[in-house]
This record gives C-alpha cells, structure tokens and sequence, in this order.
C-alpha cells in the first residue's frame, strides 16, 4: 500500500486538471495514489480521468462521482475513501511541486514517532514566489491556529495523518448551501497535536476568477449557516480577545443573514453575542455593499 494519497477535488476543471496530474507524473517518488473526487462536473472531466486510468502505470488513479455538495463535501468524501497513512490536498488548479511527494516521504520517516498530526508545508505561485511569509529558521512544530496567530501569513500545504483527520467529525452540510470552510477540521485537531514544519514548497497554485477565494463576499450571503457554524468554532478556541471579538461580529452577522433568531441562545460566548448585535448589523450591511459590486 502506498504511504500518501494526494485528493484532488473537481468541479468543471478539465481545462487546468491536465498539469495537475502532468506535475505527479513528474513526481520521482511515486508511494501515492492519486484520488480526484468529481463534485458533480458537467465538463469532461470523467473521460479524461478514465483516459488517465487505462494509460498510467506508475501510480494508481482513483475516480469518485458525487452530486455537486462543495469543497467541504469533496474531502468528506476523501478522507471517507482514503486506506494511506497520510494525505494532502492538491486542488484541481494546482500543481505539486518538483520533488514535494519524495521530500514528504523522508521528512515523514524521520518524524513517525513524534506523534505529530502531520506536517505543513509552504504553497508557491507558478513563478516561484512564496504565499504570503515562509517559516522562521527557528520554528519545528506549531499548529496551524497557532502560526496564524504569531502573524503567519498565506496560504500553507496541510499533510495530515489520516487516522488523526478522521478523528476528528466531518464537515456539517446544511440544507441549500455548498460552503463550510476547511479550516474547521483543522482547528479540531489542533487541539490535540502539532504539525511538524517543512521549509520547503510542496505546491504551486493559482487562484482561478470563480474560485471560491474571489467570490467571498457572495459566499457569506449564499452560505450564512456555514459561515455561523464556524465562527461559532473559533469562539470556543480563541487565539486572542481581538480575533474573538471579531469572530463574534461575523457570527452575529451571519446568523442575522440566515435568519436564526436563536443565535444569542445559541452561541459560546452569550453576553458578548448581545454586544456585538449591532455591529453584526453593520457588517451585515457592508458585505451586502461588497457582494453587489462583484
């Protein structure tokens, strides 16, 4: 059995999956399976994957078809459908980087029995440029809350165990809405264990016009129930009195937005939900500036 699966979930990315999988074939350690689970495309990603099938020899390619749910309901799936020891996460828009499945592997080897959660990684744009900041010399374990916290900055390759990822509940669905955001599982587990850090790019992304980065503001309308859940998590393991404050504004606003009148009652921090009304209102009205500008 290999030792990592690399997921990718779909929707309509035929046009991009191509160099996603050309950037594993280029892979000089093949111990992974690829996995592309297809949240309900309408484009040829099927045949193309098939195509890939019948002709790869060096990796094996797993397919799964599931009605279009979201990026949430995309790895729900995975991690369901996942037997390795470790996983990540590449998306259909990106590439692993030149050597990223090999440089897993050995930093894995050396890291096994620490009990680490798994190990994080840095994401670089096509020409190179690290996302946001890279890791201090000085830093060997964190937690992805606790990273962001010290002032880390962009987005970071995650490489889970999968034991330790599928302890911890999936992603809610909520009825009408196709957005939870990933980062909930990840704050579970961050409160158990560390990530061992990598100083090295296992991925290179570009953020696509219709990803779901450059379409927020509508997210927050489209999707108030997931986003009142998840800031309904953050509150519980606040970092600092500034992200919990905020946090609660966006709950308040998003509960406000999905029309629950219980979210006082509801919510972790009570008295503060009741401060905060107002200016949920207030953000509630910004982002419906924001979204009609898009």
């Amino acid at each position: 059995m290999a030792t990592l699966t690399v997921f990718t979930p779909a929707y309509n990315r035929a046009h991009t999956l191509p160099r996603t999988y050309e950037s594993l074939q280029k892979q000089s350690c093949k111990d992974f399976v690829w996995l592309i689970v297809d949240d309900g495309s309408k484009d040829q990603t099927a045949k193309l994957v098939k195509e890939w099938q019948q002709q790869e020899k060096t990796f094996e390619i797993r397919y799964i078809y599931k009605e279009n749910g979201g990026m949430h309901t995309a790895h729900n799936v995975a991690y369901e459908n996942i037997d390795t020891e470790l996983n990540v996460c590449i998306d259909s828009d990106d590439c692993m980087a030149d050597g990223a499945v090999k440089k897993i592997i050995d930093t894995w080897e050396k890291v096994r029995d620490k009990n680490y959660a798994g190990l994080i990684g840095l994401d670089a744009d096509f020409k190179g440029n690290i996302i946001g900041k890279g890791f201090p010399e000085h830093l060997k374990e964190t937690t992805l809350g606790d990273y962001y916290a010290a002032g880390g900055q962009g987005d970071k390759k995650l490489v889970y165990r999968t034991d330790v990822i599928n302890s911890v509940p999936p992603y809610p669905v909520f009825e009408g809405e196709k957005y939870v955001g990933l980062v909930y599982k990840y704050t579970l587990v961050d409160q158990k264990y560390k990530l061992f850090v990598m100083n090295e790019v296992l991925c290179d992304v570009e953020y696509q016009a219709d990803g779901s980065s450059k379409t927020m503001w509508k997210q927050y309308l489209k999707n108030p129930n997931g986003f009142a859940f998840l800031r309904k998590v953050s509150m519980q393991y606040p970092k600092s009195t500034k992200r919990l404050i905020i946090d609660c504004i966006h709950y308040c606003s998003s509960s406000q937005i999905a029309g629950n009148r219980k979210y006082i009652k509801e919510s972790p921090k009570k008295l503060l939900t009741v401060l905060c009304t107002p200016f949920g209102w207030s953000w509630t009205a910004y982002v419906r500036y924001k979204a009609k500008r898009i």
